[in-house]
């Protein structure tokens, strides 16, 4: 497919589209003359590995890794079984779609799908297919599940068809993950992959900012401050092998100015504010412009 770019086949709470900007402006001015390895550690919905991919064709190494065995499963899937995967995509869309109209029949087949997802009995494609589609379907495209790791986020409100299947994307995403590696685990392990120029992006789960806009339940295990401060470890370990690296998180500022969580932290390395809008939330009047953190080990 000439000229096609891969784009995120999910919605993702907390993707990083609207931060590409930001993290290219703190990206080395040669990275594009040299070969490198990049690694991301928490993939997500893979907003910035998609636009790495395009932007630097110089890219000797890509690995890509999440905690959620669900998702990676998913990139694989992609990867290696990509045409049973549309099929059966292509089939939940076309049974979704002849009723939707009826709210209930609608509902009826979502929480069917849920269940049977929740079973997780099925093939890797199967649950790879159904978790496209409750991605598709569900509130807010969020990925949310409880203590016992079974998804249980409600249908949405679309008002209009999803597109479930998109072929044409997916064989794009399909085409780069063929020179990608792919895990599922700590992100501590990808650390092996590195080679000698190796740029690190962290997207971790986001410190929340309130009780109540927390999006932590991504795995069955909640990733709290102590975690967050192991992660900082984990990059001053990097930062001594001489690896590069960005991270970004929530900036606990924009509820209480006295809260430096992340300022002391990172007190040896740079951390940068940067514009926000933050689009996933239950209540519209409080999506908005806030500033998130951007924080490196570039200067």
């Amino acid at each position: 497919m000439p000229n096609s770019i891969a784009k995120p086949f999910l919605k993702w709470a907390g993707g990083k589209t609207q931060l590409i900007d930001e993290i290219e402006n703190q990206l080395p001015e040669n990275l594009s003359e040299i070969p490198f390895t990049y690694i991301e550690p928490f993939v997500g919905s893979g907003a910035v590995f998609f636009w790495m991919i395009e932007k630097f064709p110089n890219i000797e190494k890509v690995v890509i890794n999440d905690i959620n065995s669900d998702l990676t499963n998913c990139y694989l899937t992609i990867k290696d079984d990509l045409d049973d995967l549309l099929t059966t995509l292509s089939m939940y869309q076309l049974e979704y779609h002849s009723v939707f109209k009826d709210k209930e029949l609608a509902k009826e087949y979502f929480y069917d799908k849920r269940l049977l997802f929740n079973t997780r009995k099925s093939t890797r494609t199967i649950q790879s297919a159904l978790f496209i589609f409750l991605n598709k379907t569900c509130f807010n495209g969020l990925y949310r599940v409880n203590g016992k790791n079974q998804f249980n986020v409600p249908i949405g409100r679309s008002h209009s068809l999803p597109n479930i299947c998109n072929e044409d994307n997916l064989r794009v995403v399909s085409e780069v993950l063929q020179k990608t590696v792919i895990l599922n685990g700590d992100y501590s392990e990808t650390l092996k992959h590195a080679s000698e120029c190796t740029l690190f992006y962290f997207d971790p789960p986001y410190k929340p900012l309130s009780e109540t806009s927390s999006f932590n339940s991504y795995a069955k295990d909640v990733f709290d401050d102590a975690q967050q401060i192991r992660l900082k470890e984990f990059c001053r370990t990097l930062n001594s092998l001489g690896h590069q690296w960005i991270l970004s998180n929530s900036d606990m500022k924009n509820v209480n100015p006295d809260d430096n969580f992340f300022d002391d932290l990172y007190e040896e390395f740079n951390v940068l504010r940067v514009n926000a809008r933050r689009s996933i939330n239950s209540k519209g009047n409080k999506r908005g412009n806030l500033t998130e953190l951007l924080i490196t080990n570039l200067f």
